[in-house]
């Protein structure tokens, strides 16, 4: 599918599921969906599982990417409000993305599953590995900084004042909660504790074709 025929599918998507009938959807995006999809296809270019393929709608994790970077697009380029609001709940309703459209995602970034995933308001670094089930959010309204090349395992999240080292891996189910991690470490729970450990290879390659 071109540009165009992405933001007429699009475009029906959400005239079909928000109908306000204000129309005109497919104007609203138009201009902005081969921008979106530019940012696409330059994800995809350094994601090791997504290099070489295309993009469809019906790829639920890409789909994901690409309703993030349409309302990004958007915001960035007119700030529309109203359709950005619609393709910030498509993506929800679609694929279980909870990403708003003001929050800056990197241009590199891969999604293993879309399923209730749920990233709060702030700047993401590159090389942000997402799993179904992921949270990043703010406790008493501090929100987390994260460093460069941070993967979330599924059931996993960093809540609050934390301050995430590059390369840390947070496992299966691992909460960490106004708490630091080192950076290139594999953090597990252990009761109220957190253990780090030392990868055994790079895990971040095992994801990403890595800039120099």
């Amino acid at each position: 599918m071109n540009a165009e025929q992405i933001g007429h599918y699009v475009a029906r998507q959400v005239d079909a599921l928000y109908p306000d009938d204000r129309g005109h959807t497919y104007e609203l995006i138009v201009g902005d969906t081969e921008e979106a999809v530019a940012r696409l296809n330059f994800c995809m270019h350094h994601a090791k599982a997504w290099r070489g393929s295309e993009f469809h709608p019906l790829h639920s994790e890409k789909n994901a990417v690409f309703l993030y970077y349409l309302a990004n697009t958007i915001w960035r380029n007119r700030k529309d409000t109203n359709i950005c609001e619609k393709l910030f709940y498509l993506n929800k309703t679609l694929n279980g993305f909870h990403c708003f459209y003001e929050t800056i995602m990197p241009d590199i970034f891969f999604i293993g599953h879309s399923l209730a995933i749920v990233l709060v308001n702030m700047i993401y670094p590159r090389y942000l590995v997402l799993y179904q089930g992921t949270t990043v959010g703010k406790n008493h309204g501090k929100a987390p900084i994260i460093e460069e090349g941070v993967v979330l395992y599924p059931g996993s999240s960093i809540i609050g004042a934390c301050h995430i080292g590059a390369r840390s891996y947070i496992s299966l189910n691992t909460s960490i909660v106004n708490r630091d991690t080192p950076g290139n470490c594999l953090v597990f729970s252990s009761g109220d504790q957190l253990v780090f450990k030392s990868p055994g290879h790079d895990i971040l390659s095992d994801f990403f074709y890595i800039d120099p």
